[in-house]
C-alpha cells in the first residue's frame, strides 16, 4: 500500500505484541539507557542561518533541574499560539496527514515510546539538533517515564498514541475513550500539557473515535510518509523511503518504541542531513500547524485499518 497516502498495513498477530515483547526484553536494559544523554543546543544553523524556534522557547518552561526559568511567560505564549492554531485547524476538519505547501517545514514524527531506545534516539537528536514529535503508549511511561521528562526539556512535543496500543475501531466508546485519556494523565504526570494530538495506532479509528476526539479538543495526526522503519529493512531503505516522500508540509512517520530500533537510529543523520541540503526546516507538528497549516480540507483516508 501506498506510504504516500498515509496508508498503513493492520497488524499481524507479532506486532499486535511486539510492544509488551519489548517492555519485557528492555526494562533489564532500560534502566542505564534512561538517564544518558546531552542536553539540546538552544540555536540551530539551518541553511545559513540562527534560528530560535517555537521548540526552545517551549522547552524554556523547565530548567535542568525541573525549576521554571525566566522564559516561562514566552514559552506559555508559544504555547498559547500553538493551540489556537490547532483550534482554528479543528475547526474545519478532524485530522491532519501534513501540513500546507507554503514553507519548506517537515516534521519528524516518532511512535510508540517511550522505550530502550528512546534514549539513543533523544542523544542522536540532540546532536542533530533537531526537534521531533513523540506518540507515545500510555502504560510505556511506568518503565520508561525519563524519556519523556527528556523530551519535554528539550522541548519536543508528546502527543497520545493512546494506553495501550489496541485497534480502536475494534473498541466500544467507553474502551475508546479510556485508551484515549488514560494516556495524557501519564503525560500530565510527568509535567506536560494535555497532549492535543492524537495518532491511532495501526491507523484504526472510526466514527465514534472521531466524536471522542472532537469532545476532547484533540486533533489526530496522520502521515505523509511511512518509513516502515518497524519491518527493519535496512538503513538505505529507510533513508530512502523517507527522503523519496519528502516534500514541503509532509509528516515522516518513524518509530522509537515497539522493538530494535537501532536502524532508526542509525538512518536518523543521513535523513536530517539529506532534508536540510534541499532546504527543509525541521520542526514539531505544534509549530508546522502554527506556521503553515493545510491550505483547504483534507480528506479522510478511506482505507486506513479499521476506518
Amino acid at each position: 500500500m501506498s506510504s504516500s497516502q498515509g496508508f498503513r498495513r493492520p497488524p499481524t498477530r507479532r506486532r499486535l505484541f511486539v510492544g509488551a515483547a519489548a517492555v519485557a526484553a528492555g526494562v533489564a536494559v532500560g534502566a542505564w539507557l534512561l538517564t544518558s544523554g546531552a542536553a539540546r543546543h538552544a540555536h540551530v544553523s539551518v541553511a545559513g542561518r540562527t534560528e530560535i524556534t517555537a521548540r526552545q522557547l517551549r522547552a524554556g518552561r523547565r530548567g535542568s533541574t525541573g525549576g521554571v526559568s525566566g522564559h516561562a511567560s514566552v514559552a506559555s505564549v508559544v504555547l498559547a499560539r500553538e493551540n489556537a492554531a490547532i483550534d482554528r485547524l479543528l475547526a474545519r476538519q478532524p485530522f491532519i496527514s501534513s501540513g500546507g505547501s507554503e514553507r519548506r517545514e517537515i516534521a519528524l514524527t516518532f511512535d510508540d515510546g517511550p522505550g530502550p531506545y528512546t534514549p539513543q534516539l533523544l542523544n542522536q537528536l540532540a546532536r542533530l539538533h533537531t526537534p521531533a514529535t513523540f506518540f507515545e503508549i500510555g502504560f510505556m511511561f511506568r518503565w520508561f517515564y525519563p524519556s519523556a521528562i527528556r523530551e519535554l526539556r528539550a522541548g519536543d512535543a508528546i502527543g497520545d498514541h493512546t494506553e495501550t496500543h489496541p485497534m480502536m475501531a475494534l473498541l466500544p466508546s467507553s474502551a475508546q475513550q479510556r485508551q484515549i485519556v488514560d494516556q495524557t494523565q501519564w503525560v500530565r504526570r510527568y509535567g506536560g500539557p494535555f497532549p492535543r494530538l492524537w495518532r491511532p495506532p495501526y491507523g484504526s479509528y472510526n466514527a465514534t473515535t472521531l466524536r471522542i476526539l472532537k469532545r476532547l479538543r484533540m486533533l489526530m495526526v496522520l502521515w505523509t510518509v511511512d518509513t516502515d522503519d518497524y519491518l527493519r529493512p535496512g538503513v538505505p531503505a529507510i533513508v530512502h523511503r523517507a527522503l523519496a516522500g519528502a516534500r514541503p508540509g509532509a509528516i515522516i512517520l518513524m518509530h522509537d518504541g515497539g522493538g530494535n530500533r537501532a536502524q532508526t537510529i542509525a538512518a536518523l543523520a543521513p535523513i536530517v542531513h539529506a532534508l536540510r541540503e534541499r532546504g527543509y526546516r525541521l520542526v514539531t507538528i505544534p509549530q508546522l500547524i502554527l506556521d503553515d497549516p493545510p491550505g483547504r480540507a483534507q480528506q479522510l483516508p478511506k482505507n486506513l485499518a479499521g476506518g
